[in-house]
């Protein structure tokens, strides 16, 4: 008899969906696609009594409405049954996103507004490693969050109303991600319970309002986390370097204690004209 345990994430949320295909000889793991954006997930196998053709461990993307097989496992005898555990995760995104580096974006907050940078690019506090090129915002509480870059509602969580600083607090960030043209996501993190104002497929420009402010999650004052990711493995986002206008120029390496203005998209030929025409244009629109 085989037998069939999942852990870790559930692995059939309503997003991934990873399920069995009993053959006579053995079983197909099939992993799916149910939501109508791309999927980057890993699944882990672990078989008793079970041969397996490949590796024990899968990272892929799946697109909206997409399955494929993951594991196939045989019979060792013919005559012995056998048993699996697998494990999953997975998050918004593609595997193999390649950022446009031309693209410039805008300052997540209001035109003529600035707010102190708490954490910069490499602040060690804790933007290392996966969030070294995360931006921490000083922001009150419902302050008015706006789009970077163009692109899809993805993802809204805002039913949570706690903050704290203890391991595990994570589980309790409101956020939206947005999808980009190019397969990465733009994520604004801590915003307050109820503060998102978009909905999971609405397309949204940059400069729009999507949210608000807030303090929930693994936070300790009120501020906004933002940064622009592509999908790696285990359910995990790498961060990626982009650059920002603002009333001032263009700057690629926010630092900490920095307060930057931001400026309109209608403002770059001026703001790049005034700095002697150095740096390209944003491309805007999502694909």
């Amino acid at each position: 008899m085989l037998l069939a345990c999942g852990t870790a994430r559930a692995c059939d949320d309503g997003w991934l969906d990873v399920q069995d295909r009993y053959r006579d000889d053995g079983v197909d793991v099939l992993a799916s696609n149910g939501s109508d954006y791309p999927l980057t997930f890993t699944v882990a196998v672990r078989p008793k009594g079970l041969t397996l053709d490949g590796r024990r461990e899968v990272t892929a993307t799946l697109g909206p409405g997409e399955s494929r097989t993951v594991f196939s496992l045989d019979r060792a005898h013919p005559d012995r049954g056998g048993h699996y555990r697998y494990w999953c995760d997975w998050t918004v995104g593609r595997l193999d996103a390649r950022h446009d580096d031309s693209q410039v974006y805008l300052l997540p907050y209001a035109t003529g507004h600035s707010y102190r940078v708490l954490q910069g690019y490499g602040s060690r506090f804790s933007h290392t490693g996966r969030e070294q090129y995360a931006v921490d915002f000083k922001m009150a509480e419902g302050t008015p969050v706006h789009a970077a870059r163009d692109g899809i509602v993805a993802r809204v969580v805002e039913q949570h109303d706690k903050g704290c600083w203890e391991d595990g607090c994570g589980r309790y960030a409101n956020f939206i991600v947005v999808l980009h043209g190019d397969g990465t996501t733009g994520e604004y993190y801590h915003l307050r319970q109820h503060g998102a104002l978009v909905e999971e497929g609405e397309r949204v420009r940059a400069g729009q309002r999507i949210g608000l402010s807030g303090n929930t999650g693994h936070s300790a004052l009120p501020h906004l986390h933002f940064a622009v990711y592509r999908a790696v493995d285990w359910g995990r986002t790498q961060s990626i370097p982009v650059r920002f206008l603002t009333a001032d120029g263009i700057v690629s390496k926010p630092r900490r204690g920095g307060r930057y203005p931001a400026a309109a998209l209608d403002d770059l030929g001026t703001i790049l004209g005034r700095a002697g025409g150095h740096g390209t244009g944003p491309t805007t629109g999502s694909k």
